[in-house]
């Protein structure tokens, strides 16, 4: 989905403590999670879901793009316009998805495995802390997201899989913690099959949830970063 700015129209007023109302501009970076249009069919997703919990006076942009890597987040910077206030970053999914294919190696002991695994990881938080540094380099208030639990039909590929994003994950939290972000957990916020659109997409119902832990987070934390803060809803 190419890049979107829609106006807030709330449902109910919504105070967010220490921000005015008026002239605040939420940013939406990164991958699928935030920018899951193409697979609701034609319902709401996750931008309109966000949108409608917004007070009156703030709007939203979309700059997420379905498939994109952490590199990609860098060029999706590029485009952040001169107005905005908040930073909504979803990463590093498709960048665990594009390295997967380690999980069907054949291994000489777990040792092995976990030796791959641990070399993956390395690498994984290197490119993530790297690319946080470059958003934080906005100076806005920022929220970064985990990688949510996949839903493969195959409830062993599952377990397979959930394990080992469990190591990826752990990058993710550990740099929320090191730069004082804020932490959606998504591993919590979308914790039904009935979220996901497919394995790995969030469904019209988990992208009202996302939405709904991002004012969360905007309620929490109006105008600064420095504090880390898990937000599950």
């Amino acid at each position: 989905m190419a890049a979107a700015l829609l106006p807030a129209t709330a449902l109910a007023p919504l105070t967010l403590a220490g921000v005015s109302a008026m002239s605040n501009k939420v940013v939406l970076l990164g991958d699928s999670v935030l920018d899951n249009g193409a697979y609701v069919s034609g319902g709401s997703d996750v931008l309109k879901h966000l949108v409608r919990r917004l007070p009156a006076g703030w709007s939203a942009t979309l700059l997420a793009t379905d498939g994109s890597l952490m590199k990609d987040v860098r060029l999706q910077l590029q485009r952040l316009p001169a107005d905005a206030t908040h930073l909504i970053v979803s990463m590093g999914g498709n960048d665990a998805l594009s390295v997967s294919d380690v999980l069907s190696l054949p291994s000489a002991s777990v040792a092995d495995a976990l030796l791959r695994v641990a070399e993956i990881r390395e690498q994984f938080c290197s490119s993530y802390f790297a690319t946080l540094d470059t958003v934080l380099a906005a100076r806005l208030p920022t929220a970064i997201c985990t990688i949510y639990d996949v839903r493969y039909a195959d409830l062993n590929q599952r377990r397979i899989a959930v394990t080992a994003l469990s190591v990826l994950n752990d990058c993710i939290t550990r740099a929320a913690a090191d730069r004082g972000v804020a932490l959606i957990d998504l591993r919590v916020v979308c914790d039904e099959d009935s979220d996901f659109a497919n394995a790995i997409e969030p469904s019209e119902k988990g992208g009202r949830k996302i939405a709904a832990a991002i004012v969360s987070f905007l309620t929490r934390h109006p105008s600064q970063n420095g504090r880390a803060e898990m937000i599950v809803r």
